[in-house]
Formats: structure tokens, sequence, C-alpha cells
């Protein structure tokens, strides 16, 4: 067990070094994915964090998520889950839950998790047990409102379709920063705009003004 924690906490420690952070409050993305990992320490310390991949794992219980109350992204798929209560309620942010590939069993123990999320739009159950229930969509459908897309492998974006989780974390990084929204900046030298007393008195044509655009993401 010692060595499975230790294990966790390099994990942690790496991925900080790779993305060159030094503060624990700078942290609003962090992945653990495909890694082999069957524990991972308490992430308390990390609270703006926001996305969390630790997909492709031997994860059993989720304990160390009790304080991350600003997480919208968590990539749970491809673990050893088998029961998820207590674990999620707290988190009323998450938007995107991926859970398929575990060994959960209870339906209704695990939708009960989930509900009054009023901004969860995407889940993904499929390849576990409770999902083989004859009433297992319309369970869920009617409990979770709020959830748009159901055990969908990828969602459209426009004329695109982005599929998670992310094999490489660079890739995610990458798609991330491409997908912010768009804050764009332009100016012009209005020292060279005629006023309307000139333009009647100069017969010239007016050269097009010059217009200057900086956008950021």
């Amino acid at each position: 067990m010692a060595a499975d924690a230790r294990a966790g906490e390099q994990a942690v420690e790496k991925q900080l070094k790779i993305c060159g952070i030094k503060r624990t409050i700078d942290v609003s993305i962090l992945y653990l994915a495909g890694q082999g990992l069957r524990s991972i320490p308490s992430l308390s310390q990390f609270h703006r964090l926001r996305c969390l991949w630790i997909n492709n794992n031997k994860i059993q219980d989720l304990t160390f998520l009790i304080k991350n109350h600003c997480l919208t992204e968590l990539y749970l798929n491809h673990n050893e889950l088998t029961d998820i209560s207590g674990a999620l309620k707290h988190l009323c942010a998450l938007q995107i839950v991926f859970l398929h590939n575990n060994q959960l069993q209870k339906l209704v123990e695990t939708v009960k998790e989930l509900k009054g999320k009023i901004s969860l739009h995407t889940l993904n159950l499929f390849h576990n047990p409770l999902a083989q229930d004859a009433d297992y969509r319309l369970y869920v459908i009617h409990a979770l409102p709020s959830v748009q897309l159901l055990d969908r492998k990828g969602w459209k974006s426009g004329n695109h379709t982005k599929k998670v989780p992310f094999e490489n974390p660079e890739d995610a990084v990458l798609v991330r920063a491409m997908t912010r929204s768009v804050m764009e900046f332009s100016c012009v030298d209005w020292n060279k705009v005629a006023t309307c007393q000139e333009r009647r008195l100069e017969n010239k044509v007016e050269e097009p003004l010059k217009k200057m655009t900086i956008q950021f993401k």
C-alpha cells in the first residue's frame, strides 16, 4: 500500500514539473492517465482544479476528491471502481463525467450520487454491470434531466467532433487552448481621420484607414 501511495505522489509531482507549475493555486488541469496507479494522494491542495484525467489506471476509490469543489470535467473511465457513493455528491460544478469501463453495479446509488448537478451535460456509464439493466437508459434520462449526451464517445462542437480522454497531455492542452473563447481588440489612428470640415475644404481622395487587430486566446 505504501508503494501504491508513493507512486501516486510521484505521478502528481512529475506532472507539475512537466507543466512548470510551482504554486498549487495555479493548477487547474491535472493529467494522471495511463500510469497504472492504484492510489492517488489527496488533491485537496488544488483548490482551483477544474479538469482531472485519471482514466486507464487501477483506481478503486475516490476519497482523494474531498475538497475539489471546482471540478467541471472528470475522466474516471477504465479503472476498477465498484461504487462511487459519497464520492461525487459535493462536486456540484461537474459538467462532464466519464465512468465507463469500470465495475459499477448499483444503478440507483450511482445515479443518486450525480443528482442535483444542473450543469452536468455529458455522462458515460457504458460497459458497467449497471448498464445491463433493462430500464437503464430511461432511468438515467429521467433522473438526470440536464444530461444531453449519455454514453457517447465523442460530442460535436461546430463541424468537429472532440474525443476524450486524450492519450497525450500535450494534446489535451492544445485542444483546450484552441477551443477557448477569443478576445479581439482593434485600434485606429484617429489623428489621420479627416474631420467633416476638412473633408469639405480639401478636395482629395482619402487614404484607407489602417486598422490593427490583436487576438487573445
